[in-house]
């Protein structure tokens, strides 16, 4: 199988975009013991700042679900419920060329 990433755009309630950073602190820590999550990075938009961005790579298709279940995932869903304003955007991607893969 080849690795597989996505890219989530987090619209923000105003004024919530630091508090959304905290929020994805139990997340973070969760990924790094991950075997499947090779990069799981949180991103602030500089043009926008109620946006927030999530880059994931993982190593396949099944790494990606792993996560996707996790109760870690499960959490955060709850812990951004009053701070998001709609549902993120989520764009699959697979990468094929670059540094790192």
């Amino acid at each position: 199988m080849s690795k597989v990433s996505l890219i989530a755009k987090i619209p923000t309630k105003p004024g919530c975009r630091d508090d959304l950073v905290a929020a994805f602190g139990p997340m973070i820590d969760a990924v790094n013991e991950e075997a499947g999550t090779e990069v799981y990075i949180l991103n602030l938009d500089d043009g926008d700042e109620n946006v927030a961005w999530v880059y994931e790579l993982y190593t396949d298709a099944d790494a990606m679900g792993a996560h996707s279940s996790s109760e870690a995932m499960g959490a955060l869903f709850g812990a951004l419920g009053d701070l998001v304003d709609g549902a993120p955007e989520l764009i699959m991607l697979t990468p094929v060329a670059g540094k790192g893969l």
